[in-house]
């Protein structure tokens, strides 16, 4: 241990005395442009880096750049943009004197060397990921013409957004044919998605504080926690990289009038020296309600929100940084009916008013050779509700609930030349998680107070070299509602016989403690009375076991790039968490009980096909067609027979974007989602059913043309319609009788949208 404290404590003083170094005036510095290859256009913006360092800038409008005062040695610069191929050159910095760099970047819509954070806690190149990361990033948002994080999540193989209550609007995001709650959702690489903010938070975290989202499907639990058995969902919040301003409204209107109304501002704000950076952003949202049917209730709730917070960091160093990220939220929704009376003056009332606080802190601290990384990072997320769910004007159905949610952690990563066999690279960390939630309504005596402690470490050893990789890794979690420590291993293996074929395989397990988790907190209308779920005295962990396998092609055909991935994937659940009907409670409302059943398996194959013809196509789709289903049949209520099927589990969907650059200022996209047939619960006048519900296709596009009033002045006017073909769920219930979890199919109905930005 003595040798261990020695060995760090030597580590830092090294990267102390380097920090020292930087602070003074070196005089090295280092300039140049950025060329488009094609063109020889100057790229404004593209981002240039001291590699292994916290240095960078990014080229002004001219595609120009200026790196001043640099640490002294040989270091390697590298020019980033994103739809190019990364340019890297090898640069000798010594005092007192200036280098010429130049870059010519060749367009790559499909780059295999983009930078991942989520496949290993490490930045890697997506090539040499030993598991497959997709990423969904500014690009993305623009083609489908999203507002917030819930509408992109539906276009990846895999991954599938639904809506679970027609009367507040609440989603789960589902991959690879899990529930939400299996899903582990990562702000900034850090797990304060609670399952509160679980329940309605993909909805009210908008794409303008959103850099890109990063998805591994699968499970990952030896690295992100109990709850990364489906995968993982990294949000990564932007950065400052550039001073700008950009101002955005969109405007939606559905077919009774309805409008869905979202404005950003947002700047970025950058020190001449770019040691130091924050970026601003704020959005406001209003929707009105919708009614499909004209019965006087609504199928879409109202909401009205607000969203701020920042992103900023400061350089302490070349080799170290901080960066810290806050965010607030307030958010009102409301469905039923009589809009204009209070809620407890409706026949159907389920309203939900949000304060959420959160954000966290991070420093970065590593060698001048880049071999020792630290991190230490603590985040944390305030959540303060104030909810009714009722029905036939009760008005005593008033709740609160308090969430509290604390991370904190360090991680250590060291890198070998060689390791055995190959180079390779070490990573261990400790992490705290503590949760503690109150969910209290007293009329309908529904009490959950639960306060959670997870304290946990991971180790992992990644050998990794151009052709192949190995990484085996083992998380070890106590859990203050778990009787024994849970014993997480992860092994992922990566084969590249060339640079454009990738065969991946994976194993790992993971596990869910018995705790309420999303869905448990969410109070549903039914048949004039309200739904609850309760937690059986009983209930044990359940525990899986996950394994996949993918191979990732990619060729060019001249300018054509093409990429094709299959992936299968087989995940195993012992003791899994079920539903079932028990009756009714002391006040005559329905009661739930989640229960362990025997067990389940999900199993499936993604399939994914890009095709690119950078600067002027691009067309990316995916497919999924699996199995859920329960080891044993399963019953949910005594009305009707058990069986094993898994519900709102359809065993196909897909999706499809495409975007076509009609002139260098005009383009236009067209996207669409489809969705097979799946077996729904419905609870009508006290009778329960089941329905295999009709597939759907929702398609929809967009055109958009850009201005240039000024050398640095851009504004864009773009419009379209969301689901052209106005698939939307036609049997609706209607009345105060309604079941409002009997909803399924698109999210919305045809919308009309025009949006207008305008930025500098």
């Amino acid at each position: 241990m003595r040798s261990i404290y020695l060995g760090i404590r030597i580590v830092f003083l090294s990267i102390i005395s380097a920090s020292a170094a930087y602070c003074q005036k070196t005089d090295a510095n280092i300039n140049g442009h950025v060329v488009d290859a094609h063109t020889g256009e100057h790229l404004p913006y593209v981002t240039v880096s001291l590699k292994g360092t916290t240095v960078g800038i990014a080229t002004d409008a001219t595609g120009h750049y200026f790196l001043k005062d640099l640490p002294l040695g040989e270091f390697t610069v590298a020019a980033s943009y994103v739809g190019y191929k990364t340019d890297e050159r090898k640069v000798v910095v010594e005092a007192n004197r200036t280098v010429e760099v130049n870059f010519v970047l060749e367009e790559a819509d499909l780059s295999l060397d983009e930078v991942v954070v989520s496949a290993t806690r490490n930045e890697t190149s997506k090539r040499e990921a030993g598991i497959i990361v997709n990423v969904l990033s500014g690009k993305m948002f623009e083609t489908v013409a999203c507002s917030n994080v819930s509408e992109t999540m539906n276009f990846q193989p895999g991954l599938r957004v639904e809506t679970n209550c027609g009367n507040c609007g609440t989603t789960q995001l589902r991959i690879n044919g899990l529930e939400g709650q299996y899903s582990q959702i990562l702000l900034d690489s850090r797990p304060i998605f609670s399952s509160l903010a679980a329940v309605y938070g993909l909805e009210q975290l908008p794409v303008a504080m959103i850099e890109r989202i990063e998805v591994i499907r699968g499970g990952g639990s030896a690295l992100f926690g109990s709850n990364a058995i489906g995968g993982v969902v990294n949000i990564i919040t932007k950065e400052p990289l550039r001073n700008s301003v950009a101002l955005t409204n969109t405007t939606g209107v559905l077919s009774d009038g309805a409008t869905d109304v979202n404005t950003s501002l947002n700047g970025s704000f950058v020190s001449d020296d770019h040691k130091a950076g924050v970026y601003l952003f704020g959005m406001v949202k209003n929707r009105d309600y919708y009614d499909r049917n004209g019965d006087g209730f609504s199928d879409i709730p109202q909401i009205g929100s607000e969203t701020a917070g920042f992103r900023a960091y400061y350089r302490t160093g070349a080799f170290s940084r901080l960066t810290a990220e806050y965010h607030h939220i307030h958010e009102a929704r409301r469905g039923g009916n009589r809009f204009d009376s209070p809620p407890h003056e409706a026949d159907i009332a389920e309203y939900l008013n949000h304060l959420i606080d959160g954000g966290g802190l991070h420093f970065n601290i590593f060698s001048a050779d880049y071999r020792h990384r630290f991190n230490f990072y603590t985040s944390a997320q305030d959540i303060r509700r104030d909810s009714y769910f009722g029905a036939e004007r009760y008005s005593n159905n008033y709740g609160n609930t308090t969430d509290r949610t604390f991370v904190s952690g360090m991680q250590y990563t060291c890198g070998f030349d060689r390791l055995l066999f190959m180079p390779a690279e070490l990573t261990a960390g400790i992490e705290y998680n503590y949760n503690d939630l109150h969910d209290a309504y007293a009329s309908l005596n529904r009490s959950i107070s639960q306060t959670t402690h997870v304290a946990g470490g991971f180790i992992q050893n990644e050998w990794k070299a151009e052709r192949a990789g190995i990484l085996i890794g083992v998380r070890l979690d106590k859990h203050n509602m778990m009787s024994k420590p849970a014993l997480s291993p992860r092994s992922t293996w990566r084969y590249s016989p060339n640079p454009q074929v990738n065969f991946r395989a994976s194993y790992s397990s993971g596990y869910r403690a018995p705790q309420a988790y999303n869905e448990d907190l969410h109070i549903e209308a039914v048949g004039g009375t309200l739904g609850l779920i309760h937690l059986s005295p009983g209930l044990k962990p359940e525990y899986s076991h996950s394994v996949s396998a993918s191979a990732d092609l990619y060729r060019n055909f001249g300018k054509v790039q093409t990429n094709l991935l299959v992936e299968g994937f087989y995940t195993s659940l012992n003791d899994v968490f079920a539903i079932e009907k028990t009756g009714e409670d002391a006040q005559g409302n329905i009661a739930y009980t989640r229960r362990n059943a025997s067990g389940a398996t999900v199993g499936g194959v993604n399939a994914e096909a890009k095709l690119s013809i950078p600067g002027r196509f691009e067309m990316q789709m995916g497919y999924t067609w699996q199995r859920s289903r329960y080891t044993r049949p399963e019953q949910w209520s005594d009305m009707l027979a058990p069986q094993r099927r898994m519900f709102r589990a359809p065993d196909s969907y897909g999706y499809f974007t495409s975007g076509l650059n009609l002139t260098h200022d005009c383009s236009v996209s067209v996207f669409g989602n489809y969705t097979g047939e799946m077996l729904v619960r419905h609870t009508l006048q006290a009778v329960d059913t089941e329905k295999l519900t009709p597939s759907f296709f929702d398609l929809g596009m967009k055109l958009s043309y850009h201005f240039h009033p000024g050398k640095t002045t851009e504004f864009e006017i773009s419009g379209g319609v969301k689901n052209l073909l106005d698939s939307y769920q036609k049997d609706l219930d209607s009345g105060r009788m309604k079941d409002a979890a009997y909803v399924y199919g698109p999210s919305f109905p045809r919308m009309l949208f025009l949006s207008i930005k305008t930025g500098m």
